[in-house]
């Protein structure tokens, strides 16, 4: 079996000291292991767990994602539209469930057969991670080497792969205050292109704006693009969870996340996991004007939700209702000066930019880009 305290000491030495993923009874020692010694983000699902290592990693962290093979399924969108367009690297861990000739619950048995087809059909480089310590060692140092040249690395993990390591008590801090407001007049109901343009011009040069797939991205970089944004391709309803992993590995920059109401509601799930850790300098902000409006304005549920009290109830310690742009202004420059995990949800009218563009700066640049800027020093 595999040292498990002896293999995450050598991952440490090469750097990978930060992990997120989802739970499973293979992989149960080495994230017993991560959450005694390292830096760990639970994720409510997969797709967010990836999505929270890629933001660690434009932070300047080597990440770790570890999740049972059936959970593929639900990071197959980030590690295809995020991780590879934005060649974002990724050291993976996926537990082999449903093992050809090995007992299994009924529920594992195709993913059993179709792990590594499903990896190698996502562009992955992987292979079986050896039970034998001193193998396991010379396996993780060769896929460092993959890691460094910007390329994911997964093994596949079989059972009864690691030694027992128990888990250390931790002492868990739910959300106590939470502030929160309602609607108490009619809205104005700006434009998009409007609250982007202000949110541009009251941060600080040191905040990060993270926009989310779609128009949203596309109009900021209509406001003037800047080194210091991220515009989200593919990976919808992930950009949340992208700022989280960004905000705990870098808490000495802040970060300003932009959602729109569909990608909001596609990974509610998220809300949860940026409220447990709430790093103070994260702010999200939700604009709602009720529609898909970049695939031909379909509608979604958003008028049927109280994305107030969902963020709330979710343990976010502020989450206000805004009627108009004004109040948005208002509200970045109270979060600048006292930074707090912050929801903002402000009600837009559809409509977009004349003749929008696309970012002529292609993701994997923007990326890089980005993560100079971060490295600067600015007071």
């Amino acid at each position: 079996m595999i040292q498990t305290v002896q293999f995450g000491n050598a991952l440490k030495k090469l750097g990978f000291d930060f992990y997120s993923g989802v739970p499973c009874s293979f992989l149960k020692d080495l994230i017993n292991y991560a959450l005694n010694e390292c830096d760990f983000v639970m994720g409510a699902n997969e797709g967010q767990s990836a999505a929270v290592a890629a933001g660690a990693y434009l932070g300047g962290k080597k990440s770790v994602f570890l999740c049972q093979n059936s959970g593929l399924t639900n990071a197959s969108s980030p590690l295809t539209s995020l991780n590879s367009v934005f060649q974002i690297p990724v050291l993976g861990f996926v537990s082999l469930r449903g093992e050809e000739g090995i007992g299994d619950e009924p529920q594992h048995e195709l993913m059993g057969k179709i792990t590594g087809e499903m990896l190698s059909a996502m562009k992955i480089k992987w292979e079986i991670l050896s039970a034998d310590h001193e193998t396991a060692l010379k396996q993780i140092t060769n896929a460092n080497q993959w890691i460094e040249k910007k390329e994911s690395y997964f093994f596949v993990v079989k059972k009864n792969s690691f030694e027992s390591v128990p888990l250390l008590e931790k002492e868990y801090h739910p959300t106590r205050e939470r502030k929160i407001s309602f609607k108490v007049h009619p809205e104005t109901l700006p434009s998009r292109i409007d609250v982007l343009e202000s949110i541009v011009k009251n941060k600080t040069q040191k905040t990060v704006l993270i926009a989310s797939t779609g128009f949203t991205g596309r109009e900021l970089y209509e406001t003037g693009d800047n080194e210091s944004n991220l515009y989200i391709v593919g990976s919808m309803g992930l950009a949340s969870s992208i700022g989280l992993g960004l905000a705990l590995a870098r808490p000495d920059w802040k970060v300003i996340v932009i959602d729109g109401d569909a990608a909001f509601l596609m990974h509610m799930g998220s809300l949860t996991g940026n409220a447990y850790y709430r790093p103070k300098n994260l702010l999200h902000i939700v604009l709602d004007n009720h529609i898909h409006e970049s695939t031909g304005g379909q509608f979604t549920f958003s008028s049927n939700a109280d994305f107030v009290r969902i963020a709330s109830a979710s343990g976010y310690p502020a989450s206000l209702y805004l009627h108009d742009n004004e109040e948005m202004i208002e509200e970045i420059r109270q979060w600048e000066k006292e930074p707090k995990l912050t929801f903002l949800y402000l009600r837009i009218r559809p409509g977009v930019k004349d003749n929008l563009g696309r970012p002529k700066i292609k993701p994997f640049e923007v990326k890089e880009r980005l993560m100079k800027f971060l490295g600067k020093k600015i007071e």
